[in-house]
């Protein structure tokens, strides 16, 4: 079992930047993809981005290429997502996301298959 949590959310105006993280319970995090989603109420929850556990690879959803940028700490079990240059429709809940590693990386971008959630952060930008 794999307790996820995130931190660092919070409010900011639009342009600002906000850093969020997720600490995991398990000491075989590194095992483990990672990523983020966001959802807003009326809307399906909706991938943002993703880091490999073996080789750091990095994925992003179009929207927030270049604005946003993730990283992994297996020594300390921490994911973090950097969010720059922050736009209202940025503003959602964000939830860390976990699956096994002999799961391919396109079921858990897709959100076919997450093993593990957490209980989410709410981001809110202004204009």
């Amino acid at each position: 079992q794999v307790q996820l949590v995130e931190s660092g959310g919070g409010l900011v105006q639009a342009g600002g930047s906000l850093r969020i993280s997720c600490a995991a319970s398990r000491r075989t995090f590194s095992s483990y993809h990672m990523g983020w989603f966001r959802q807003t109420p009326g809307k399906e929850r909706e991938f943002v981005s993703a880091i490999s556990w073996s080789d750091g690879s990095t994925y992003y959803a179009d929207s927030v290429k270049g604005r946003f940028t993730i990283s992994r700490d297996n020594a300390k079990n921490t994911v973090n997502l950097q969010m720059n240059s922050l736009k209202p429709e940025d503003t959602a809940v964000y939830y860390c996301a976990a699956v096994f590693t002999t799961v391919t990386m396109a079921s858990f971008l897709s959100g076919r298959r997450v093993d593990y959630w957490g209980q989410g952060t709410q981001v809110t930008v202004y204009s």
